[in-house]
């Protein structure tokens, strides 16, 4: 909490505490009086005062606030009229409190020993919780190091001195008043690179079905700026498009709650009011688009985070640069970081600032209600968007026509934010195309030598090994090269004619002498093999019916196995 500076007065029956609270949220404080105790509070600031005098409440009581000057005034009735209270300029006596304005204990025990003496503090006292004050003194301007400008029109500095600790997550600069617009930049730009995500770009880049359904959205605007060109011709266009532009209830009692102020600005600084009100308006039509109009508890977050002018206090010097800040930032923070929404909000923006100065008040009034609904951003409200609803209404219609013919004017494309866009996009689909690739170049031949079965045992893996081995020398399978797939084809009919007792069991061949196991193809451990080969010939067959079986030993003694066996291999002799 902080102590504001304050200055008490006094006339016969009254006293009266003027509070200098500036930038504080005057919509919530709470004033509290009796006897000689009087208590303020407007956040960030507290103050608590112990009255020479006694004040009661009897109805009599008065207070103000001067919106210029960021001061309290509040008259309190004495309790005795006529009553002169002394030493209300004792600022520390006044701060201090009740307990502590006497050094000299109001009870002292005779005879204590030494320890006790000492303030050894009893179990059972009560904890004084009331921190200790000390009085706001004003220091003139050269003591202090140069302070840099900001707010609207830069005509603010000073602010974020004191107010740092409670405004740190309202803006991304760190004591923004001793830091020039240079360095402000520089921290902008590597805080932006730093925040960039390529995965989050490209994932919005790819799949952007709700990017799009974004894009389709009609904000408020729409529909007047089509209304007045369909309706207004070309030389009527900044003259009677003002009455298409409506205001709710609500906006009128904002309007008539703004105190009337003349701004004197220099052509410096009336160009960054020009140039500022761009970048904000860039953000607010963003925020309207993701929202659909339905503002939430990120919308504050996303305009003063999306507008450099609210986050870092930044001055421009031409709106391309305007519009280049804008469109990296898009890129970094929101949820939906698209190009197509910066390209939106661009042209957004060029409608809104053709529609005139009601329009533009209008989205100054949203704001302004965005930014006093959220805790941490109202400050911006009385550093810019306040001023900014004032001004826009004596601002001169042809100003923001040319405003708006300069923005329109100005192009962007992805290479000038600097983000390196074209080649993430650019490797991004390379990599698509070459996974698609990958995966539709790799038909499975059906006439692949089998692989080697999986290890299933100490003897079938034996078996399994042998198997392989035999299928892949030249010097056991000679006789079969070049003629294979042929005689496997040849001789798929007269081993189906001879094996009649194959069975179809849920889509898999069996016999008593064909089994399935593990599916893959494993042949009888001892059973004797024909001159001719059979195991690799029963291996193709049944590749060919697309069946992995497993051959195992009959049931039957091994010469009619062999014999079998013997008897199949002579089918498999192939005519040259």
């Amino acid at each position: 909490m902080l102590t504001p500076a304050f200055d008490l007065s006094q006339d016969p029956d009254f006293l009266t505490v003027a509070i200098r609270v500036p930038y504080a949220r005057v919509s919530e404080f709470d004033v509290y009086f009796e006897g000689v105790d009087f208590k303020f509070y407007a956040k960030p600031y507290f103050l608590r005062l112990t009255l020479p005098g006694r004040v009661v409440e009897n109805g009599s009581e008065q207070g103000s606030y001067d919106a210029d000057k960021g001061i309290f005034t509040i008259r309190l009735p004495k309790e005795t009229p006529g009553q002169h209270f002394e030493g209300l300029n004792m600022l520390t006596a006044l701060l201090a409190p009740r307990k502590s304005r006497t050094a000299k204990p109001l009870v002292e025990e005779i005879g204590a020993s030494e320890v006790s003496e000492g303030g050894v503090e009893a179990e059972d006292e009560e904890f004084d919780w009331e921190i200790e004050q000390v009085p706001y003194e004003e220091v003139s301007e050269s003591a202090l190091n140069p302070q840099y400008h900001y707010g609207f029109g830069n005509l603010r500095s000073g602010v974020f001195q004191r107010l740092q600790d409670e405004l740190s997550d309202v803006i991304d600069i760190k004591d923004p008043d001793f830091t020039p617009a240079p360095e402000r930049r520089q921290k902008r730009l590597d805080a932006e690179l730093a925040k960039f995500d390529p995965d989050h770009y490209l994932a919005d880049f790819f799949e952007d079905e709700a990017v799009e359904q974004i894009l389709k959205y009609n904000p408020w605007w729409t529909d007047i700026y089509s209304k007045m060109m369909a309706s207004l011709g070309k030389s009527q266009e900044q003259e009677n498009h003002a009455a298409l532009v409506s205001f709710s209830e609500e906006e009128k009692y904002q309007l008539r709650k703004f105190v009337n102020k003349s701004y004197l600005l220099d052509k410096r600084a009336l160009r960054q009011v020009y140039y500022s009100l761009i970048d904000i308006l860039l953000a607010y039509c963003y925020e309207t688009r993701v929202t659909e109009g339905e503002k939430n508890v990120e919308s504050a977050w996303n305009i003063r985070k999306l507008s450099p002018t609210l986050c870092w206090f930044e001055t421009w010097t031409n709106v391309h640069e305007i519009l280049v800040s804008f469109g990296r930032r898009v890129l970094c923070y929101p949820l939906y970081r698209h190009f197509k929404l910066v390209m939106k909000a661009y042209r957004d923006t060029i409608k809104i600032l053709q529609l005139g100065k009601s329009a533009v008040l209008k989205c100054l009034l949203d704001v302004h209600k965005i930014f006093q609904e959220n805790d941490p951003a109202y400050i911006l409200n009385d550093l810019y968007i306040s001023d900014y609803c004032v001004w826009i209404q004596k601002a001169k219609s042809n100003k923001l026509a040319a405003l708006a013919e300069t923005l329109k004017e100005v192009s962007l494309t992805k290479a000038q934010l600097g983000l390196e866009l074209e080649e993430l996009e650019a490797a991004a689909l390379l990599v698509q195309e070459e996974d698609t690739a990958s995966r539709a170049g790799r038909p499975v031949s059906r006439q692949q030598t089998p692989a080697c079965p999986p290890e299933a045992g100490d003897t079938e893996e034996s078996d399994s090994t042998t198997s392989c081995e035999t299928e892949g020398s030249d010097s056991e399978q000679g006789e079969l090269s070049g003629s294979e797939s042929e005689t496997v084809h040849s001789l798929q009919g007269p081993f189906l004619k001879e094996r009649g007792d194959l069975l179809i069991d849920d889509g898999v061949c069996r016999n008593s002498a064909v089994k399935r196991c593990g599916g893959s193809l494993r042949k009888p451990p001892a059973s004797p093999r024909a001159p001719g080969g059979s195991g690799p010939l029963i291996e193709e067959l049944g590749e060919q019916l697309n069946s992995r079986v497993q051959v195992s030993r009959p049931e039957d003694s091994a010469a009619a196995s062999h014999s079998s066996v013997q008897g199949r291999g002579d089918w498999q002799t192939p005519s040259d």
